[in-house]
C-alpha cells in the first residue's frame, strides 16, 4: 500500500470516526450526569484535534503528490529508470523465495 493510499484511508477512517462521535454527542445531549458531561467535553476536544489532524494530513498528502508530479515531469527518463530498477529489484527478491 502506498503512502498516498494509506493517507487517504486514514483520512476516511478519521472522518467516519468524527461522524460517529458527533452522532454520539447528539444522542447524549439530554443526559445530565456529571460523568457524561466530562466524557462529552473530552470527546469534543478529541474531535477538534482529529479534525485538525485530518486537515493537516490531507494538505501534506496533496503537497507530496504535487511534489512527486513536478519531479517526474522535470526528470521523466530518470523516473522511468528508477521505477524500472525498483521493479526489477522487487521481482528478483520475490522470485528468490
Amino acid at each position: 500500500m502506498t503512502i498516498s493510499k494509506a493517507n487517504e484511508r486514514l483520512v476516511a477512517d478519521l472522518k467516519l470516526l468524527m461522524r460517529d462521535s458527533e452522532e454520539l454527542l447528539k444522542a447524549t445531549a439530554g443526559e445530565a450526569g456529571e460523568k457524561i458531561k466530562e466524557v462529552r467535553n473530552r470527546m469534543a476536544k478529541a474531535m477538534e484535534s482529529a479534525k485538525a489532524t485530518c486537515e493537516d494530513l490531507q494538505e501534506s498528502t496533496i503537497k507530496g503528490a504535487k511534489a512527486v508530479d513536478e519531479t517526474v515531469r522535470e526528470h521523466p527518463y530518470e523516473s522511468i529508470g528508477i521505477a524500472f530498477g525498483v521493479g526489477l529489484l522487487i521481482g528478483v527478491l520475490v522470485s528468490r523465495r
